[in-house]
């Protein structure tokens, strides 16, 4: 029984087409409904109480197509693409915005890269496209050549703007103090109250999209690596599992319960950096300095077991490229024991200040509603009180093992910098849990499986819980087989929204505050 499919199926009726063999894994429902039908379907999935995870376009003039429009929902532990197609001559959709929140910047980036316009969408500027850029230049298509340099024209990005008595606005970035990527916030204010933030994000969009259809399958999972640099883990299996969905490879259990130490350990040293650099802009730097520590000697185990500090290019299509052995079992062992007796002492720290107390709680506040409307994933969903983790309700060994594993997933409802925060704490403690479950039960066997080269014309699709959240890898092979479209969807695509809502309501110095504990990815966002 899929309730995503009954749902649209009683909506639709014989109006939507439920196509078998082209979408992998097979538990990935996919369907074709007509133009316009495409926002009743969404209609269909709101009223399941689905949530909108991405949506996308792409270029299928090689196949003697138009153009693809696709939207993902999901709900639990299901996931349903929807597709509808335009001509080439008439590049044009209807918009989902009225429905969900999260099109609005979707499909902002599909008309800004792939030239596709979004009928009756609110508002028409540019989302990651420069307004330098030609206004007929867009980057997805086939026909554009990335080898040639872009023509510089003149443009302006149209800010929105808050007027009245008292009303002032503060520019922040896009270049910043610290040593952190760029991005531009916009403030209207009035006193040190914040009346209205809009972000302007693409400062580092590098054509990551576009770059992954020149390379070849082989190829794609070191792309995929260097997305979000402190990601680099879940960002490559996301695109090793729909690559490996393509091709029907099976692998050795091994290789999976690897993974997910990896996975883990980036967890771990990602939540420790947060923890101590949320507590620094609180001016409580004793923290960052133990956090960082901490987060240090992970780091370094990393280098010295696995190679790279990041454990980058270390999961790859069909495997992974380093084992373990029972030394290495015993320094992991010894290392979360020093680990997890030092960050119990400074977690009683932190609850014990109180002036720090008084910076995190009631700060920064997305409440559940709002976190629900913009589709948030991650650390964001689960401080804000929604139960969502892939690790959970899309699990590959051994996190389906649950009556052995017995998953903790941490939600609180306040939505506030602390809620944020705590999350992340008691993900650092169950991850140290699950690091040393997995060290004791790891099976033996080996630690790769061949991968063939996808049929033409097939979709992958893989959904991994990363530290920040849910990241979504859609790949598509073309008439030859070639890698023709990869779509990469980061937590941050969705939560970026949630920050310039929690804003709302507080005061400017808070500002750094709010936007640690987010800590969004403006790479993995912009691509």
């Amino acid at each position: 029984m899929s309730i995503l499919k009954d749902a649209i199926s009683s909506q639709l009726g014989a109006e939507v087409r439920f196509v078998e063999g082209y979408q992998h894994p097979a538990r990935t429902i996919f369907c074709i409904v007509p133009q316009e039908k495409f926002v009743d379907a969404a209609k269909a999935m709101k009223k399941a109480y689905a949530l909108l995870a991405a949506e996308w376009a792409t270029d299928e003039t090689t196949f003697g197509r138009g153009y693809g429009i696709f939207a993902c929902y999901r709900w639990g532990h299901e996931y349903l693409i929807v597709k509808t197609e335009t001509a080439a001559d008439a590049p044009v959709f209807p918009s989902l915005t009225k429905h969900f929140l999260p099109a609005w910047r979707f499909e902002r980036q599909i008309q800004s890269l792939m030239g596709v316009m979004p009928l009756n969408h609110p508002d028409t500027r540019p989302w990651i496209k420069f307004e330098d850029w030609p206004e007929d230049a867009w980057p997805l298509r086939k026909s554009f050549d990335a080898s040639k340099p872009m023509p510089r024209v003149e443009g302006e990005y149209k800010w929105t703007k808050a007027e009245g008595e008292g009303v002032y606005e503060i520019p922040v970035g896009p270049v910043h103090a610290g040593i952190i990527e760029p991005g531009h916030f916009r403030f209207q204010a009035v006193g040190e109250d914040v009346l209205n933030l809009e972000e302007r994000l693409g400062y580092v969009h590098k054509g990551i999209e576009k770059r992954f259809e020149s390379l070849s399958w082989d190829e794609g999972y070191r792309l995929a690596g260097r997305v979000s640099g402190d990601t680099t883990v879940a960002h490559s299996l996301g695109y090793c599992m729909a690559l490996e969905s393509m091709t029907g490879c099976n692998l050795p259990e091994r290789v999976h319960w690897l993974r997910a130490l990896f996975l883990e350990r980036e967890r771990i040293a990602n939540h420790l950096g947060d923890i101590g650099a949320i507590c620094n802009d609180a001016a409580f730097a004793f923290m960052l300095y133990q956090m960082m520590r901490l987060k240090e000697m992970l780091l370094r185990t990393n280098h010295a077991l696995f190679g790279h500090r990041f454990i980058m290019d270390r999961v790859v299509p069909g495997g992974v490229a380093v084992d373990i052995d029972t030394a290495c079992r015993e320094v992991i062992l010894a290392e979360l024991d020093r680990l997890s007796k030092d960050f119990e002492r400074l977690v009683v720290i932190y609850e014990e200040n109180p002036s720090l107390e008084d910076r995190v709680r009631n700060t920064g506040m997305l409440k559940p509603k709002r976190a629900r409307e913009i589709c948030a994933v991650g650390i964001v969903a689960r401080a804000s009180g929604l139960n969502l983790d892939c690790r959970i309700f899309n699990p590959f060994p051994p996190y389906d093992q649950y009556d052995r594993l017995e998953l903790g997933v941490p939600v609180m409802i306040t939505g506030d910098v602390h809620a944020r925060t705590w999350v992340r704490i008691q993900e650092v403690r169950e991850s140290i849990r699950i690091i040393r479950w997995i060290l004791d039960n790891m099976p033996d066997g080996a630690i790769s499986a061949p991968v063939a080269a996808p049929f033409p014309d097939k979709a992958g699709f893989a959904a991994v819980e990363g530290w920040r959240g849910e990241i979504i890898y859609w790949l598509q092979s073309g008439p030859n087989g070639e890698l023709n479209r990869c779509m990469v969807r980061d937590p941050s695509s969705v939560n970026w929204l949630g920050l310039e809502r929690a804003i709302h309501g507080n005061i400017v110095p808070d500002f750094p505050l709010c936007n640690k504990s987010f800590n969004q990815s403006y790479s993995g966002h912009d691509l």
